[in-house]
Parts: C-alpha cells; structure tokens; sequence
C-alpha cells in the first residue's frame, strides 16, 4: 500500500466541521465515531440530518423502518418535507443568508452570470408557477436535456418544489437514449435549450429534443431556452418558450412531500441497452447530499464548489441539492477546462475563489500535457479541498495534481460510490492521513467490506466491494422495475448489496479501488485492476493517456492489451511500443506482459472524463459494445474498430 503523504494539521481539525460535530457526540476519532455508525444505522442517520439542519414540515416518528427488508428501507417515517425548502427556501428568513451568492455561471468566453438566494428563489418561484399553469402537477415526470446552464438549476429546483419528478438526459445525448428516458419515466414535459458551446463550437439541442419527443410518444410539451436566440423548428402545439414559462409574477407554493416521495429519477447505463431508472426521494438523496459535502466533504456556508459534471450524472443533482443545503455557491462552467485556453480550469478557481473542486483523474492527466508550471500561475489559496470521483488514479497523476495544484497542502478527497448509492462508499476523510490515489476509510454510515468468493471478509487480496446494511440516499428501487432492482444487486448473497467493483483493502483498512468487477483481468489466476498497468505506462514521459482491456488466451486465460495516447510530438515508431511493453513487464512480472500495445488518437469516454473499458473490449473483438449513450466520442469506438481491432475468438 502507498505511504501517506498528507497528514491532517490542528489547523486542518480546527476547520472541520466533522470533527466538531464528531467531538460533540462524545467520540475522539474517526474509526471510532464509524464503527457507531454502522452499528446503529438508524442513530446514526438520524443526527446526520440534524446536523444539515433539515427542517420538516412535519416531524418523523421513526427514523428508519424495515419492515419490508433491507432491500426496501424506510426513512423518516410519517415526516413531511421539501428538498427545495431546504435547499433554497429555508435561508431567505434572514436576509444576510438571502443575499449570499447561490449560483455562478461562466460562459465559454468568460461572460458570467451570478445570482443570490434571493434571486434564485424568485426565478424558481415564476417557474414553478408556470410549470403549474402548463397543467403539471405533482407526481408529474419532466424530462431535462440542457447544458449546466442557470435555467437547468432553476428548472430542477422549480420541478421539485410542487412535488413532480425530474429525470435529466446528459447533455451530450443523442436522440434515442433521451427517448429511452423519456419513455421509462412517462414523461409529460421535455425542457431543452435551443443549443450549446463546446469548444467554441455551437451543438443543436432543439433538434434532438424534437426526434427525441417525437420518438417517445409521451411528451406533450417541449420547453425550450433561447440561449442563443438561434432560429428552429417550432411545433405551435406542443413547444413552449421558456420566457414564456417564466413569464408570470405569481408564486407557487412548496408542496409538502412525504420522505419516500420520490423528485428525481437518476438514469444509469449498463452493459445492456435498457437504462436504469434509480429512484431518489426527499427525505433520503438531499439530506445524503448535505451531508456529504458539508461534512466529509467540508463545505461551509458561504464558500463555493465547482464541479465538473453534469445534470445527467449523479454528481449535478448531488452537487445542485448538496451545496444549496448548506448555504454555499454551486458554479457551472461551460464547455471544456482547457479551453479557449490550457489554463481556464486554474483562472476560473482563482477568479471565484473555488473552495471545493471536483474533477476526474482523466482530466488532470489531460491538462498535465499543457505543463507543472501552469496551476501555479494563479492564487489557488482559496482551495480547502479536491474532490475526486469516476475511476482509479495512476500515482503520477495523483501526486502532480498534490504538488503542482495543491502545493503538498490541499487534499484530494477520493470518492467511489455510484448512481445507485447516492453518494459514495469510500472515500478520504480530512480526519486521517491520505496516501496517493486510494480511500482511507468506508464513509460514515456505510457498512462496507470487501468479500471473497465464499462471502469471507479479505484482506490484502482482491475481493468484492459489499454493503452489509441499508443506509441514507441509496435508490428506492428502480423506476418501475423492483424486480430488476432486487435481481441487479441482492441475489448473490442473502442481505448483502453486491456493487460490482474489484477492491484492494489493506490490513491497515487503506482501500484501493481496482475497477469495475467486469474490467478485472485475471491472467492465469492473478487478478489485478487494468488501473494498475494504465498507471505504469502514463509513468513514460511520452505517454499522455492508457486504456487497458483483458482479451481471452488459450493458454492465461486472459491477457492485458493496452491502448495508448501519446503527448503532442511523440513518435510512436522508434522501439517506443517494445520499450513500454518492457516496462509494464519488469515491474509486474512476466507472466503480465500485455499482449499486444496499440497507439491511438482517443480513448472512448463518458462527458465526465471515465475511460469505458468495455467499449473498448467490444471494438477490440468486435463484439456488440451494449448500451454507449453516455460516451462523450463514440467516433472512437469506430476507430479502434478498425485500426486495432481482431475477430471474437
């Protein structure tokens, strides 16, 4: 296991508002505060929202029900809230939290836009009302396909607050994964923007929407936002201007939800083409959420998180519902990080003073290649912390990130959870020492373990990540589809949440994520993440990116065929592929030595910068790659198709 290399100060403890709270109820360590959480879930819970300062409606007579079994929790029985309430409403009694910045828009070329709580408040309001005069009401399914825009913020607060649900599409979708969402949840409305920017290149929206409205058959009404006042087609009938929507002074009410009711339906892809409609509800994803990021996360009122994601992804809703919770500033960011210029991504935490910023190790390996000296150019100070989510990190990554960004000071915050868990399993806590690129504990609350085949507890050797009790902010099933649910994570082993990923966890309880249980390789019995080589040949300095798949052997069972991504001016002639070939060898043995290394232009990934592993697999073998509505480039599959690819054997 790697050594530490951030140590938690007394300033850092001073700061913490986990381990203020932790000291309050009696406990003087982390390890010890966690095992009380897990060994009563229902306690536990129960003061975490608490401590968000979630305000009912009315009171819960019970803070947790499991009646219907651990597949099927109940949470805050018989309690009355609203997400929005807590989100926006509840701080605009006293007008120093009224007028606190609530959101921040950057555009592509630097344009901003900055709304308070007051202001945001006051647009949810007219939208809600309008929503209402369109004929929506509460249970009502609306879909979002939009970029990270203010109205996207304004649409799922306003959809929410009279009590209907919302599903967002990723931004990058095409037509058929959007009506595929569309036609899962039912939905009445679709709220959609005339287009957007990426690059400095403008990408219809409306277009889609329309062959998306059209393919589902459901939708009545299409909303559209004219952020670029471009012209498109418009159906009289059926399409609705936003300013229209937005039009009225009227106000409408915040509906009060029961805890299990459900506000958002969180799609998420697998290896078929029919998506997963996870089910999230008021009184379990936001106070998670809350949470999360005020506590583990240590976000405070008034300061600002930046997180590269999506509305589409778990992370938008988390991040949207999480940081209004506790009275901080969620800012949205327009196109890529690198672009109009290497450095946008540094400029912009500078520029709003960014307290908390969430990335993908993809995407620091990306801007790496622009060199160490540029983070270093900007006032970074106002960074408390670097949140990390979506895929494993290669120690080189980790550390330029620690060092050049971080100046050894600033900690980065992994975390591994999913869609379907609301949040994360695993993660860092600013409580104990941080060692390159794993997780230093299970998440409070989160009755994790790592198994072997036989359902024992293992240690030092790969095992499958469990769950061995419910907990706050996981899904209520999936969208009309329990069995599905129950048959995806609770059949292999009696009471026991099965999450599909290969874990390391050490006996000094220091977790390595490996991969999906799916990506693992096992090359004549050893079993290692693809992670492990990926990270030993981005240590090559002519190396910018890696992807490595297993492929069936006659003789291994499995061998690793790697996939690189070379820097700018690097020749991939020269030896250079024999040269990386030896490196992974010497270090991991001969029995690992890939099979076969290919150089290519791109990797396949998803808006949120994971390499998908399988996509890759699939061209490689040629093979039917699944459901792909979440790659970012599915030009890239094409690619490696036909360059790389060989016949199923």
């Amino acid at each position: 296991m790697a050594e530490p290399v951030w140590f938690p100060s007394a300033e850092t403890l001073q700061r913490s508002r986990l381990y203020r709270w932790m000291t309050q109820q009696g406990f003087q360590d982390y390890d010890q505060l966690y095992q009380a959480s897990i060994g009563d879930i229902a306690w536990f819970w129960g003061e975490a929202e608490k401590a968000v300062g979630t305000e009912w409606f009315e009171p819960y007579t019970q803070t947790l029900d499991l009646s219907r079994g651990m597949k099927w929790p109940e949470w805050f029985v018989g309690g009355k809230l609203n997400v929005v309430h807590n989100a926006l409403d509840k701080w605009l009694r006293d007008p120093a939290s009224a007028e606190r910045l609530a959101l921040i828009w950057e555009r592509e070329d630097g344009a901003v836009e900055k709304y308070t709580y007051r202001e945001l408040a006051a647009r949810v309001n007219r939208v809600a009302d309008g929503l209402k005069r369109q004929g929506i009401r509460q249970g009502d399914r609306i879909g979002i396909y939009l970029p990270m825009i203010p109205e996207t913020v304004v649409a799922v607060l306003a959809i929410a607050k009279i009590g209907a649900i919302f599903t967002a599409a990723y931004s990058g979708f095409g037509a058929d994964p959007i009506a595929k969402r569309l036609v899962s949840a039912e939905a009445k409305m679709l709220i959609t923007a005339d287009g957007q920017l990426r690059r400095g290149k403008f990408i219809p929206m409306k277009e889609v929407a329309d062959q998306a409205a059209e393919m589902a058959g459901c939708v009545e009404k299409v909303v559209v936002v004219r952020r670029y006042n471009r012209e498109t087609a418009w159906h009289p009938d059926r399409d609705v201007d936003w300013s229209e929507l937005e039009a009225g002074a009227g106000e409408a009410p915040t509906e009060r939800m029961g805890s299990m009711d459900p506000f958002v339906i969180i799609y998420t892809s697998g290896t078929t083409g029919r998506p997963k409609g996870t089910v999230h509800t008021h009184g379990s994803f936001a106070i998670r959420a809350a949470f999360e990021l005020g506590y583990n996360l240590d976000l405070h009122p008034g300061e600002t998180v930046l997180w590269l994601t999506d509305m589409g992804w778990v992370m938008g809703p988390i991040v949207v519902f999480g940081a209004l919770a506790n009275g901080a500033a969620v800012m949205l960011y327009e196109g890529a990080p690198d672009y109009p210029r290497p450095d946008r991504l540094w400029a912009a935490v500078e520029k709003h003073r960014v307290s908390l910023l969430g990335i993908a190790p993809t995407l620091i390996r990306s801007v790496m290649q622009y060199g160490e000296e540029l983070p270093s150019r900007f006032d970074l100070s106002s960074l408390q912390g670097i949140a990390s989510t979506g895929e494993p990190w290669d120690p080189r990554a980790w550390m330029w990130l620690f060092e050049k960004a971080g100046h050894s000071k600033v900690p980065i915050l992994n975390i591994s959870g999913g869609t379907e868990i609301g949040g994360g399993i695993v993660s860092n806590t600013l409580l104990k020492p941080i060692a390159p690129g794993g997780f230093n504990s299970a998440l409070l609350g989160m009755d994790a373990d790592v198994y072997d085949l036989q359902k024992r507890p293992v240690r030092g050797a790969a095992g499958e990540l469990v769950i061995r009790q419910p907990w706050l902010g996981m899904t209520h099933g999936f969208w009309q589809d329990p069995e599905r649910y129950e048959n995806t994570y609770w059949t292999v082993w009696d009471d026991t949440w099965i999450h599909g990923d290969a874990v390391l966890r050490g006996d000094d309880d220091f977790w390595t994520i490996i991969g999906r249980s799916d990506d693992t390789l096992n090359v004549a019995g050893k079993r290692m993440g693809p992670a492990e080589i990926e990270s030993i040949l981005v240590d090559h300095p002519a190396v910018m990116e890696a992807g490595v798949i297993g492929v069936p052997d006659e003789l291994k069972g499995e061998v690793p065929v790697c996939f690189v991504i070379l820097n700018a001016g690097q020749d991939p002639g020269g030896g250079l592929s024999a040269e990386l070939m030896q490196m992974v060898t010497d270090r991991l043995g001969k029995s690992l030595r890939p099979k076969e290394l290919h150089f290519v232009s791109e990797l396949p990934k998803t808006r949120s910068a994971k390499i998908m592993r399988r996509a890759i697999r699939a061209a490689y073998l040629n093979q039917d790659p699944g459901d792909l509505s979440s790659l970012d480039n599915p030009e890239s599959i094409g690619k490696i198709r036909v360059e790389c690819g060989r016949r199923s054997e």
